[in-house]
């Protein structure tokens, strides 16, 4: 088949419903600032590695995986059970249950993060193994966690894991709170935009503003001076790993609010591609490109799926990646850690 052919059918295949996108354009803004705010809360998780490590930890996304199965048992040993249906305690005790799953969330992957970082990686640092090698084993890492969800974790508690999502724990009813040129703003949406930033922004002033942060910043730069000058390079790398763990276990919540039936062993695997690319558009190595590339993807992959159909949603976020990174490779801000100022 002759490539303008070719064209002529993908062309042919594509509904250009521009109509539809300028008709939805504020819901589409909206839905897709929630979604942004969920992937660049993970690209953090990404970059940070990455400016530390020089690492793509392709693991990272079944971290965020293993965070969703944690907050979810923890909402069952507080006494929840799976329903589909929507649970109502009233607005304080709502509050004070996704406060604790989310740092029960948080705690499971953020410790399987270090647990990640001590049993794949640091045995190759020690063996002065090649990056490549550490790619291998990330993406190695990656499928062994999804398996163990997968096929291992229902032999241990029967109602976990397996190949079907998990029955879903709904603590949050979406209700509008107000609307935006007659796009609905639903409580769930401003709880994952205003949490997911406020956590990328904090995560920012600890970089920024701490002894450990420019610890982080050292041996992003320098690690052999930064050793020298006393700075634990091991220690660092351990607390990068947790502070991205931690990341994803929140924004594993904020996923599960917005998608309660997402809870599967294979769901971190696209939303951990989307957040990487998230954080490679705005900018990899950068705290500030990881959100900034977020808030952009999920917006470009809302009203691309309207413009284009709902089957070229991821096709058209990727696009847009690969169309920045031909005129700026080094992404929107390009900014990398080690070079980031107080």
């Amino acid at each position: 088949m002759s490539f303008p052919v070719a064209t002529t059918l993908l062309a042919g295949s594509i509904d250009f419903n521009v109509s539809g996108v300028v008709d939805q354009f504020w819901r589409l803004t909206v839905d897709g600032l929630s979604y942004g705010s969920i992937y660049a809360l993970v690209a953090v998780g990404y970059t940070l590695v990455y400016g530390v490590l020089r690492l793509i930890n392709f693991a990272h996304s079944e971290i965020f995986m293993v965070g969703m199965f944690g907050q979810y048992v923890g909402l069952m040993a507080l006494g929840f059970e799976p329903s589909g249906n929507a649970y109502s305690k009233g607005l304080v005790l709502t509050v004070v249950y996704l406060i604790l799953a989310m740092l029960i969330g948080m705690a499971v992957a953020g410790g399987a993060a270090v647990g990640l970082e001590r049993v794949a990686y640091r045995p190759l640092r020690k063996r002065g193994a090649k990056p490549l090698i550490f790619l291998i084993t990330a993406i190695g890492m990656s499928f062994v966690l999804q398996e163990f969800v997968h096929y291992v974790l229902p032999k241990i508690s029967p109602r976990l894991g397996g190949t079907n999502a998990q029955q879903p724990i709904i603590l949050v009813q979406p209700t509008e709170q107000f609307s935006i040129f007659g796009a609905s703003v639903t409580n769930i949406t401003l709880v994952i935009i205003l949490s997911a930033v406020g956590l990328a922004i904090s995560t920012e002033l600890l970089i920024n503003r701490t002894k450990f942060g420019r610890g982080i910043r050292a041996v992003a730069q320098d690690p052999d001076t930064a050793t020298l000058m006393g700075v634990s390079r091991e220690k660092i790398i351990m607390l990068t790993f947790l502070v991205g763990g931690l990341l994803a276990g929140a924004a594993a919540l904020l996923y599960t609010l917005k998608i309660p039936n997402g809870i599967i062993y294979s769901g971190g695997f696209i939303l951990g591609i989307k957040a990487f690319s998230a954080a490679v558009l705005g900018g990899i190595g950068n705290l500030r490109g990881a959100l900034l590339g977020g808030l952009i993807l999920g917006l470009v992959e809302n009203y691309g799926q309207i413009l284009l159909g709902t089957q070229w949603r991821d096709v058209v976020a990727f696009l847009v990646l690969v169309i920045v990174l031909m005129f700026r490779p080094t992404g929107i801000l390009g900014e990398s850690l080690g070079r980031a100022r107080a």
